[in-house]
């Protein structure tokens, strides 16, 4: 940091429990997603002078010193908390002892899980002087220089005279997405080795994740879109060409995860983007996820000849009735179809699904395990259905109020690897049971345990990784915890 620079926020990216267990969390193990919405906010603050810097306490665990030190050596006015749902209370730990260290530190918190609260985290915690509800960049730059003035700066709550908590509303312009600078990776510490996709997921390192999209335009029931709202945005060919070459070039990424929830939604801008690819080659590789509905064959050759390496198809369940029950456009045989163009391009495909939605029942999960074992699917990824606070069907089960399953509203413990709910009907320890048989069963196999093994040459660092954490994985799954005490 230059003389002339006086930092004026800290941006915190909590990790979400106790540091001493971070060596022995499962997730960590198979994935470390640079936090890419702070690194967006830093880059757009950097624009208007409003000097920062990032911690990542998820990529380096032993980082509660280091935020304090720089609290006292800095002394920014502000600091702000990006938390998931169960992120939230390590954020709140840290607020009260960044209030301890300066009482006039302004504590700043926003998310996913604090947009869906919106005014009820500043009625329960009163760490916590304003949260950013939406889209970062803007507010908090309104915020940083109209910080006198709260009820002037739109998509924040704070506390009025009253001290009642107050929400300014929501922006009415959003920003252009292609006007947005590069996130701000050089400010995250060990970018890009200490950030690792998930095992068997790239070919090539180093790589990382990507967006070129904000929000979607669908309305599933397990979704919480309330940063986004019911918005749907993306960046241009251009700028997305360009994102991937100033990556390949600044940092010498060779494999690009785009975390996108519809990469392919816009036909058009993808045609774009791999033309440019191919008029300009750059000699990298990606991921993306996509509905089935915007694939088609000649999409697909476009896309492998740029590149892409794999593509995560959202399946959820393999039931159709219980599909309609939670999501648009329900349509498994479209489904099967699609995969077998992915593959037929060349493509690598995963599927991803969720265990333990509302309605499930012992005949749907085996009609799940049916549906998944006949399809030509290279990985996938079965999630336990945790309801987020801002998704619909949070508010639907808590409005039953039992009458569709039990529901432990802990919000520590929402990570999509722990039953919450338990569907009505089926026990917990049969869920978990048939949950791990799903599991097994997958592994067992022989054509998928033939595909990990062509990983040795299509994938060698992802083995690399695995036997170099080989106990905690076996372990996993000898205990079924994500964490082990």
């Amino acid at each position: 940091m230059s003389s002339t620079e006086q930092k004026t926020i800290l941006l915190v990216h909590p990790l979400g429990y106790s540091a001493r267990r971070a060596n022995t969390d499962v997730a960590r193990m198979a994935n470390i997603m640079p936090p890419l919405g702070l690194a967006s906010i830093s880059a757009y603050l950097e624009q208007y002078d409003i000097y920062n810097d990032i911690i990542d306490c998820y990529a380096h665990p032993q980082s509660d010193e280091l935020i304090f030190a720089y609290l006292r050596r800095y002394r920014p006015p502000y600091i702000a908390f990006s938390c998931t749902t169960s992120s939230f209370y390590d954020g709140i730990r840290l607020a009260r002892e960044v209030r301890r260290i300066d009482p006039q530190t302004t504590i700043i918190f926003g998310g996913v899980h604090v947009s869906a609260m919106r005014e009820e985290i500043l009625v329960y915690h009163d760490e916590v002087d304003v949260t950013v509800v939406g889209e970062g960049e803007e507010t908090l730059k309104h915020l940083l220089q109209d910080g006198d003035n709260p009820s002037e700066v739109a998509g924040i709550c704070y506390r009025g005279d009253n001290g009642h908590p107050q929400f300014s509303g929501y922006r009415k312009n959003q920003l252009n997405l292609d006007d947005l600078p590069f996130p701000a990776y050089e400010k995250l510490t060990g970018y890009p080795e200490v950030y690792e996709l998930p095992i068997f997921n790239y070919p090539a390192t180093p790589n990382t994740s990507c967006i070129s999209s904000r929000g979607c335009p669908y309305s599933c029931s397990y979704c919480d879109r309330s940063v986004f709202r019911r918005s749907f945005r993306y960046n241009s060919a251009d700028y997305l060409y360009r994102h991937m070459r100033y990556l390949n070039e600044r940092f010498g990424i060779r494999h690009i995860n785009f975390y996108d929830d519809q990469f392919t939604f816009n036909r058009k801008r993808v045609e774009e983007f791999t033309a440019l690819v191919k008029e300009n080659p750059l000699g990298m590789t990606f991921n993306c996820a996509a509905r089935a509905e915007h694939l088609d064959y000649d999409l697909l050759v476009a896309m492998k000849s740029a590149g892409c390496w794999m593509i995560s198809l959202g399946i959820e369940t393999g039931d159709p009735d219980l599909l309609a029950r939670h999501r648009q456009n329900p349509d498994l045989e479209m489904m099967r179809e699609k995969i077998l163009l992915i593959k037929k391009a060349g493509i690598r495909v995963k599927g991803l699904l969720m265990m333990g939605l509302p309605g499930e029942t012992e005949e749907s999960i085996r009609k799940s395990q049916q549906y998944v074992f006949s399809l030509p699917i290279d990985d996938f990824n079965l999630a336990k259905f945790t309801p987020f606070p801002g998704s619909p069907v949070y508010k639907e089960i808590k409005e039953a109020d039992g009458a569709l399953g039990t529901f432990t509203d802990d919000l520590e413990r929402m990570d999509c690897m722990q039953f919450l709910f338990i569907p009505k009907g089926i026990s917990a320890k049969r869920l978990e049971e048939l949950f791990v048989q799903f599991y097994k069963k997958h592994f067992q196999r022989p054509r998928v345990l033939w595909g990990y093994v062509t990983m040795l040459w299509k994938s060698p660092d992802s083995w690399r990784r695995f036997l170099g954490n080989l106990g905690g994985f076996l372990t996993f799954i000898k205990t079924n915890r994500r964490i082990q005490q």
